[in-house]
């Protein structure tokens, strides 16, 4: 059984940083694509940021130049680097992967921007 566990959100001041976490067990995490998603109520989730098994990375363009994702595969963690964070990224944040034809996900860490 795949599981994905986040770290614990925050709350940050508008121009500050947070760096989130992901660990999988379940799978050989180096063979497959991991992701971030977020969420903000009355809206559909929404693809952050990935990362491919060859460490391809791929970007929204509202977080472009500001996120920096990242997989360690040995401890078979993928990390969020998010700086300059506004308060439009204030969501619950996801991590996810496809495997086995079907997603999976965490259950997701609270985010908040705020001054």
């Amino acid at each position: 059984q795949v599981h994905l566990v986040e770290s614990v959100g925050d709350s940050v001041q508008p121009g500050g940083s947070l760096r989130l976490s992901c660990k999988a067990s379940g799978l050989v995490f180096n063979r497959f694509t991991m992701n971030w998603y977020r969420q903000v109520p009355g809206k559909e989730r929404e693809l952050v940021a990935n990362i491919s098994s060859g460490g391809s990375t791929s970007y929204a363009d509202s977080v472009k130049g500001r996120f920096t994702v990242s997989r360690d595969n040995v401890r078979r963690t993928m990390s969020l680097q998010m700086n300059s964070l506004k308060p439009e990224d204030t969501a619950v944040y996801y991590c996810n992967v496809y495997y086995g034809n079907r997603n999976y996900w965490g259950r997701g860490t609270q985010v908040t921007v705020s001054s």
